[in-house]
């Protein structure tokens, strides 16, 4: 059932825009695969083979830690809402920190973020598009502020924890 592309299509483009939540898998050779999901408006397309997310605190760090060891990193789009569709984009990432030339490149392209920790620029090599009909219907309410609102307060009580909205 599943389709594959070589790059985003517009009609991809526009279904990721879309989405408020999406999924990160990355794993090493001998790892557990780790599989999170985000949110926050944090993922960017840049070209119709790559793509950026911002990445913010709130876990341990194991996706930056298996990029950094290997780079596999699979994202993946699931509609809960609407025409059911699941959109994975396969490839590798980089991690990149604030103090690499490449965050003032990118760092822009998104809202800041209280407790942003880097950003991972995706290189995409294959887009696979499946059906997603035994996923079921969501209604999306609105995002959550917790994250946002504990990063700030870390932050202000002076624990070491940095956030990118002053820059």
């Amino acid at each position: 059932m599943g389709t594959r592309y070589n790059e985003l299509s517009e009609q991809h483009r526009q279904f990721i825009a879309e989405q408020k939540i999406f999924f990160v898998a990355t794993a090493t050779a001998d790892s557990r695969v780790n599989v999170s999901p985000k949110g926050m408006d944090s993922f960017r397309i840049l070209g119709k083979n790559r793509a950026a997310w911002l990445n913010v605190t709130g876990s341990g760090n194991e996706t930056s830690a298996h990029a950094q060891v290997n780079p596999r990193m699979t994202i993946m789009f699931c509609a809960f809402e609407d025409a059911p569709l699941i959109l994975r984009l396969y490839g590798t990432a980089k991690v990149i920190h604030k103090n690499d030339v490449a965050w003032n490149e990118l760092f822009p392209l998104f809202e800041p973020l209280a407790g942003t920790r880097q950003i991972f620029d995706h290189s995409i090599d294959l887009v696979q598009a499946s059906c997603g009909m035994a996923v079921p219907n969501y209604s999306y309410e609105s995002d959550r502020d917790l994250l946002k609102d504990w990063a700030i307060k870390r932050r202000q009580a002076g624990l070491g924890l940095t956030d990118q909205i002053n820059g």
